[in-house]
């Protein structure tokens, strides 16, 4: 174990969520537009959804948000409490108390920005078969400010951390909060890391995420959103390597280390876009009845690879631990995992 790894090392910031996840049929589906592998924010026509799951389909509650799904796999390799800092905003309510204690229990120094605007956001997990659909009732994290990381408190844990990682979804909440912690992060040559999230937000989400792009070092995506990317920034690419290989080349702030890009791919391989050559990284492909439930396969991936890169581990180490990280949790509902992680490299 690295000798620095100390607390307040890593540090993410996102949209915290109670995941709301039931088995349901196509038919709930197409009652809410909602289409079997996508993610979505909520619209007034989903507002009945996250009842209608809860009285009749047997939900399951777990606390989400994919930036705190993926801190919590992070510390779950680290086995040591406080090497991850998490911030988000949640209501003054039993969820948000429910969140904080299962996050903190996983060892994460969570630092929630409280409103009494908004209840603690929902995320409705429609699983179907091996499929899932999310729609994401962002509420109280939408009322993320700027205010809560000037605060002296939060500012000293901004200042300490190395690794600063944030999902694409923090663009529809606090695009001046990313610049801000983007900037810093070039300023102070520490590791700025993005994720795309989601296709929806590569196309309506394009002036935010384009301002930040300039700072991120490494990107993450699956391959929907890296299509989607590729087709609204005119990439001119559909090889999906051509795509990572062109968005690593994308403009950098930052030149003392190149852009490097994850796509992954589901059950086919892992892409990496370093240094102007693209490798491929197979994934484990588990027999169908072991797969629970792929919905936070991403977010694991991320945490096993961050888990590994801030004990200075090589790229190549950090992407066979993603895969290994998301290998686990699909065989499992949402995101959860059990006893210590036995990953070799």
């Amino acid at each position: 174990m690295a000798e620095d790894l100390r607390e307040g090392l890593l540090l993410g910031m996102g949209n915290p969520l109670l995941d709301i996840s039931a088995y349901v049929n196509h038919d709930l589906l197409q009652k809410y537009d909602l289409n079997p592998n996508n993610a979505i924010l909520a619209e007034e026509k989903h507002k009945p959804l996250y009842d209608e799951l809860i009285d009749l389909y047997n939900a399951e509650f777990t606390a989400g948000g994919s930036v705190q799904n993926t801190m919590r796999v992070a510390q779950w390799f680290l086995q040591r409490p406080k090497i991850a800092t998490y911030m988000g905003c949640v209501g003054k309510d039993k969820y948000s108390k429910i969140l904080e204690d299962k996050a903190m229990a996983d060892g994460l120094n969570v630092r929630y920005q409280y409103t009494d605007q908004e209840p603690t956001g929902t995320c409705a997990v429609l699983i179907t078969g091996k499929k899932r659909s999310l729609c994401a009732n962002l509420a109280a994290a939408n009322c993320f400010s700027q205010t809560h990381i000037e605060k002296p408190e939060n500012k000293h844990l901004i200042d300490i951390a190395k690794y600063i990682y944030i999902s694409g979804f923090f663009l529809t909440v606090s695009p001046e909060s990313i610049q801000t912690i983007a900037k810093h992060a070039y300023e102070n040559d520490k590791m700025f890391m993005m994720n795309l999230s989601a296709p929806f937000l590569c196309e309506f989400f394009q002036k935010p995420m384009l301002a930040a792009f300039p700072y991120v070092d490494i990107l993450f995506g699956n391959e929907t959103e890296a299509d989607t990317f590729a087709k609204i920034n005119n990439l001119n690419a559909t090889d999906r390597k051509q795509i990572a290989l062109k968005i690593s080349n994308m403009d950098k702030i930052n030149n003392k280390r190149k852009r490097i890009v994850v796509i992954t791919q589901g059950t086919n391989a892992v892409l990496l876009a370093k240094d102007g050559t693209v490798t491929e990284y197979p994934v484990v492909e588990l027999p169908e009845e072991k797969v629970i439930d792929t919905n936070a396969a991403g977010d694991a991936f991320v945490g096993g690879f961050l888990a590994q890169l801030i004990q200075n581990k090589s790229i190549d180490t950090c992407i066979k631990c993603g895969i290994w990280a998301a290998t686990q949790i699909i065989q499992k509902f949402g995101c959860t995992y059990e006893g210590k992680p036995n990953f070799q490299f």
